[in-house]
């Protein structure tokens, strides 16, 4: 599910300040949102198979936190153990059940998706030139942003950033093979006192090391 997440692109954290659009509020949300630390439930549904009459879905919960830039973790505690850590130079995926850690560089990886767009982004002009970025019409009682990669090289389709009177407060991710990823994001503590050393990941003892 989290190779999925990445692949079809996934981050973000919270504003004080309430705007008029989505756009304004990630504007916002770059410029003054350092660092921050979260829960977040995320939901997970695919499309329908011939000769099924409900879309399949699966939801797994955790924590996740940030350091401005490229520095994230997201920390998936239900329904499995799982955890992804960027720490500037190299994405860490460690699966607990299999006892298996992939590492990828991460400039590489990361690219035109979500965790780039939100975790990892700095300012909006920079990320104009990766994405596509709009307002979109508010719904939920949120302002919405739209975001579509420009490189049609991936399997990200586009993602949309809700924001409640500044506060990001979802995300949904599509790609192209028709599944859609839900996060919603609680509990918030914004420029939270991280450091980048708290990003540092080692590998269990006796785990599997992947470098594809």
């Amino acid at each position: 599910m989290i190779k999925t997440f990445f692949t079809a692109g996934l981050l973000a954290l919270t504003s004080l300040v309430a705007h008029a659009d989505g756009l304004k509020d990630l504007e916002q949300f770059l410029r003054e949102v350092g660092s921050a630390r979260a829960s977040f439930t995320q939901v997970v549904t695919s499309p329908r198979r011939s000769g099924e009459t409900v879309a399949r879905s699966k939801t797994s919960s955790g924590r996740f936190e940030f350091l401005r830039p490229n520095r994230f973790r997201f920390e998936y505690t239900k329904p499995f153990e799982q955890t992804i850590v960027a720490d500037g130079q190299t994405l860490w995926l460690y699966d607990a059940d299999l006892n298996q850690v992939t590492a990828r560089e991460q400039q590489a990886v990361l690219g035109s998706t979500p965790a780039a767009l939100i975790a990892a982004g700095t300012d909006l002009r920079a990320l104009s030139e990766v994405f596509d970025l709009k307002s979109a019409p508010a719904r939920d009682g949120l302002e919405w942003l739209e975001a579509r990669p420009r490189s049609k090289d991936g399997q990200l389709q586009s993602v949309r950033v809700g924001f409640r009177q500044g506060q990001l407060t979802v995300l949904e991710i599509a790609d192209s093979l028709g599944q859609r990823s839900v996060l919603t994001f609680s509990q918030w503590q914004g420029n939270a006192p991280l450091k980048a050393e708290q990003f540092r990941f080692q590998p269990p003892a006796g785990a599997d090391v992947i470098r594809p």
